[in-house]
């Protein structure tokens, strides 16, 4: 067993989002430089680890919905917004849930907006572990345009859940975007499936979302339930 899972797991919860990326990076899948902070003073010297504007979000296996927590800040400027920022974080968050056991907050570098995809894995009662694929925001909330494979996939069948999806048109370029980076999406699609199958305490996974280059592609958010 995977010794972040075995830690988790000895302490009866899912894998906190630090974890979760640390897991992601071990696999190859490109993941933003991020810091844990844990108090306030770890806040001075953040700009030579992590190039402002940063975003900062607090790390609590307690709080799932973390905006409705007020657990969000973004364009972060400087270290004096950030201590303004990290104290706020906390505060509302010990607001939202008085028995939220909560680790820090974790901060990265704010990465332009661009296209989401949406990858995210679950354990169906007869099919077993199952892989989703989507475009992110509107597409996969209210027009559902999805794609699934049972697990283990080859490069054939992510190549066919990329291009099943009727969003499938929007990743090859429209009204003047070039075309995004397919195979960065399939190679991604088949690193999560072998670290699904690697790991299997791991019962749920989302990413959400992910942002897609014209070359390569960043997990932004990161969930792993055991």
């Amino acid at each position: 067993m995977h010794r972040i899972i075995e830690k988790a797991k000895k302490e009866k919860r899912p894998l906190l989002e630090t974890e979760a990326k640390e897991l992601l990076k071990e696999y190859g899948i490109s993941v933003p430089d991020f810091k844990l902070i844990k108090n306030e003073e770890e806040i001075s010297g953040l700009a030579k680890e992590i190039n402002f504007p940063i975003a900062m979000k607090i790390v609590s296996p307690d709080i799932i919905h973390k905006t409705d927590a007020g657990g969000v800040k973004l364009n972060i400027k400087d270290e004096k917004e950030a201590k303004l920022a990290y104290q706020e974080i906390i505060s509302k968050a010990k607001k939202y849930n008085k028995e939220a056991q909560i680790f820090g907050v974790i901060t990265y570098s704010m990465i332009p907006q661009t296209t989401e995809i949406i990858i995210g894995i679950m354990q169906d009662p007869h099919f077993g572990p199952v892989i989703m694929f989507g475009l992110g925001g509107i597409f996969v909330e209210v027009l559902k345009d999805i794609s699934f494979r049972i697990l283990p996939i080859e490069e054939r069948d992510a190549e066919e859940m990329i291009n099943e999806i009727k969003g499938f048109k929007i990743l090859k370029g429209v009204r003047g975007e070039g075309p995004k980076d397919i195979k960065a999406i399939k190679n991604l699609l088949l690193k999560i499936s072998q670290l699904a199958l690697e790991n299997p305490e791991i019962s749920e996974i989302d990413l959400n979302p992910v942002f897609i280059f014209e070359k390569g592609l960043q997990v932004i958010d990161a969930r792993m339930v055991l």
